[in-house]
């Protein structure tokens, strides 16, 4: 959809079901900078992903810390891979012979469209190789716990082409074909053999939902996992093939320069077999995970003591400054009271009481015994 510009504003049509939306390509508008539903879909799948990373990293051998510093780099090298790969295989839309402003400005013009999912896929393993090499850290460690939430960023990032009326497929008279004004145009322009009034293949919602999945297979794979690469290397197979077949239903594919061959469609075979040799070759070699270097455990560890540190100085200096009234109205908005408190407190000395009558009773029995043990001595 590089060469025709969805209207904003238009309706999308489900015949099949009786459904009808209208759709604005704009989500909103402040001092006439214009947020698009593409970018904040973008935005709300990274940050749901890193959230998630976040909770789940420890358990998997990874900090938090380290997450942030491998996503600091991960993202903007993600994204510049995402828009090279794109004019990399449409170079022509994007060249000015004889001038290079033009051309640079051209590639500069994200708001065009023009990013490629595999370009981000790329750009984001050559920061977790790069950054892993800096710090020596093993490489299939942190890709074997990111690339779960990929598909999961694939999945909510796909619905920004609806919004945008862009990577459909083929006409179809499938119930759940669609249909709108800007797809119609687009026939009519590029493919005036196909009936532009049909419906066509809503194939970002077969991606959504096939990304989902994969994501929901992934997460099962990295618990169960005993070697590394594995899961990675399931994602290439996995979405390999999910990409290969819907590319084919695809209208806005890119292709390798003087062939018919489509280059989603080439990587994705590309990326299928290279999974399952990875994994061969893993049964093969018996590879076994590589640990996180312990200077890192040691370090999140100590962050984690300063924290709950600071937390518990913070309730100390707090309550210590809370006057009876303020200490009053706040236990009344919790689940207990103050009388709750106090008798916390009257269990707490009372136990301490009986822990030391036990003690008391506990060095009777020892001295009687002791006692009548040496009376034993004696009669003897």
């Amino acid at each position: 959809m590089s060469h025709l510009l969805a209207l904003s504003k238009d309706f999308i049509f489900f015949p099949g079901f009786g459904w009808k939306f209208e759709i604005d390509s704009v989500a909103f508008e402040i001092a006439g900078i214009q947020f698009y539903w593409y970018g904040i879909l973008i935005a709300t799948a990274v940050a749901l992903c890193l959230f998630l990373g976040m909770k789940q990293c420890r358990k998997y051998r990874m900090t938090p810390d380290l997450l942030t510093d491998y996503c600091l780099l991960c993202f903007p090298l993600a994204f510049i891979g995402a828009r090279l790969y794109y004019v990399f295989c449409e170079w022509g839309s994007y060249h000015v012979k004889g001038d290079i402003g033009k051309t640079l400005s051209n590639i500069m013009n994200v708001r065009e469209g023009g990013l490629a999912i595999y370009g981000g896929v790329l750009g984001a393993a050559f920061a977790i190789f790069l950054m892993s090499k800096l710090r020596k850290i093993p490489v299939s460690l942190v890709l074997d716990f990111a690339i779960v939430y990929i598909p999961l960023g694939q999945a909510i990032g796909r619905w920004g082409n609806f919004f945008n009326q862009e990577a459909f497929g083929t006409t179809t008279d499938l119930p759940w074909g669609m249909k709108s004004a800007t797809i119609g145009r687009y026939l009519l322009v590029h493919y005036p053999n196909l009936d532009s009034s049909k419906t066509v293949h809503p194939t970002f919602f077969y991606e959504s939902v096939g990304c989902l999945i994969i994501f929901i297979l992934l997460l099962i794979i990295r618990k169960n996992s005993k070697r590394p690469w594995t899961t990675t290397a399931c994602y290439c197979i996995f979405y390999g093939i999910i990409r290969f077949f819907i590319e084919g239903l695809r209208l806005d594919s890119l292709y390798i320069s003087g062939t018919n061959l489509r280059i989603s469609q080439v990587l994705s075979l590309v990326l299928i077999v290279l999974g399952f040799l990875v994994i061969s070759l893993g049964r093969i070699y018996d590879w076994e995970l590589q640990p996180l270097p312990e200077k890192f455990i040691k370090a999140d560890e100590q962050m984690r003591r300063e924290a709950q540190r600071r937390k518990e100085n913070k309730l100390r200096d707090y309550e210590e400054g809370e006057d009876l009234e303020d200490r009053v109205e706040r236990l009344s908005k919790s689940s207990f009271t103050i009388e709750d408190e106090e008798g916390e407190e009257s269990e707490e000395s009372e136990k301490d009481s009986d822990d030391a009558s036990d003690e008391d009773a506990e060095d009777e029995e020892e001295s009687s015994s002791e006692g009548s043990e040496d009376q034993d001595e004696t009669e003897e």
